[in-house]
């Protein structure tokens, strides 16, 4: 179906977006309805994500081909299902075994990850030299000075007086600044979707309209 030249597919997408930009009215059962409907159909997505790309690869089809060879697997298939357990009162507690075990595993596999991914990389870029030269030693100089003073900030185990209280306050001014460019960067990002959903409103959905 095209109404008024447009295909209906476009219909369905500028109607969800005006419920979505009908917030920056007011809360209003439009935007509930869209809001709902995204919020079920993302879930319905993760879950044939998660079938198809985890659990039939990597639990169905290896229990099916070779069962005994495979039988261990039915020790996380056995601990994903005590998850669902916490419904059940008279059970619940075994879902904190099984939450324990998820939790214990995943902070063992991404801690090294995350040591030699960003904190051990974050650390040797702010070992910096001097000696640059012109413009490259002055960001040296304020990246040095910023590391140490947040870092001076985040000491506890002496009262911020003095000279100390001095560097910890620099320190706050380097945190507000970080967390100015990252609220910064976010805003911007999201107008760009913004930017985007009114292209379409003009270009996809009104202009043909117009024109036919």
């Amino acid at each position: 179906m095209h109404p008024f030249g447009v295909p209906i597919g476009v219909w369905i997408n500028a109607f969800l977006t005006l419920c979505i930009l009908s917030f920056l009215y007011k809360d209003n059962p439009f935007f509930r309805f869209a809001e709902s409907l995204f919020a079920g159909m993302s879930l319905g997505y993760y879950i044939g994500i998660v079938t198809e790309n985890t659990l039939r690869p990597n639990l169905f089809r290896p229990l099916a081909q070779n069962f005994w060879g495979n039988v261990l697997l039915l020790i996380p298939m056995a601990l994903g299902i005590m998850l669902y357990f916490r419904y059940i009162p008279s059970v619940a507690w075994l879902a904190r075994i099984a939450l324990a075990v998820y939790i214990g595993y995943y902070v063992g596999v991404y801690l090294m990850q995350k040591l030699h991914g960003d904190i051990l990389f974050q650390s040797r870029d702010t070992i910096v030299s001097l000696r640059a030269g012109g413009v490259d030693t002055l960001w040296n100089i304020i990246v040095m000075v910023g590391v140490f003073s947040v870092l001076i900030y985040f000491y506890f185990s002496a009262e911020h007086k003095g000279a100390l209280g001095k560097v910890s306050k620099l320190g706050i001014y380097f945190l507000m600044i970080s967390f100015g460019a990252s609220f910064g960067y976010t805003i911007m990002a999201r107008i760009s979707l913004l930017m985007g959903r009114f292209s379409f409103l003009v270009n996809t959905w009104l202009r043909p309209i117009i024109s036919s």
